[in-house]
């Protein structure tokens, strides 16, 4: 934004942004090029884009319904970089683990949040069925391409 939010600012400022792709195209690309593609959505949501996404809100409100939003086969990313998830001391020592509230639940929803072991590393939260979640832990490409730190799990 610009000028940018103030940092005492404690509002929603809340934007979807989305990029896609075919099967085929991530079948052919590794996992690095996908998040590149979410990395220049990201990127390229700048104050314009907000700012005219806000001018048509007004011309037009709406309700914002995530079950309106999205499909089946949608994979929503979410996350706060603006809070430190894991520096908040409620008096029962450091957290070992972030998980977002109950809302906005559904499949396909991952969170993201700088992760607990520092140096650029990233937790993720995953809500996914059952049988997709099952699908993934047997699929060895993708599970050679995480790390699970043993003293979590």
């Amino acid at each position: 934004m610009a000028p940018p939010l103030p940092n005492g600012y404690f509002g929603n400022s809340i934007y979807t942004v989305s990029t896609e792709t075919t099967a085929k195209e991530l079948l052919e690309n590794d996992l690095g090029w996908a998040a590149w593609k979410i990395h220049l959505a990201i990127a390229n949501h700048d104050d314009k884009v907000v700012r005219r996404s806000a001018e048509e809100w007004l011309s037009s409100p709406f309700l914002y319904r995530m079950d309106l939003f999205f499909d089946p086969y949608t994979v929503m990313m979410g996350s706060s970089p603006r809070f430190n998830m894991y520096g908040n001391e409620f008096g029962m020592g450091k957290a070992l683990a972030v998980r977002s509230g109950y809302a906005n639940k559904f499949d396909g929803k991952v969170t993201s949040y700088p992760g607990h072991e520092g140096g650029g590393s990233i937790d993720l939260e995953v809500c996914l069925s059952p049988d997709k979640m099952m699908a993934l832990e047997t699929d060895e490409e993708f599970m050679s391409s995480t790390l699970m730190p043993n003293h979590l799990f």
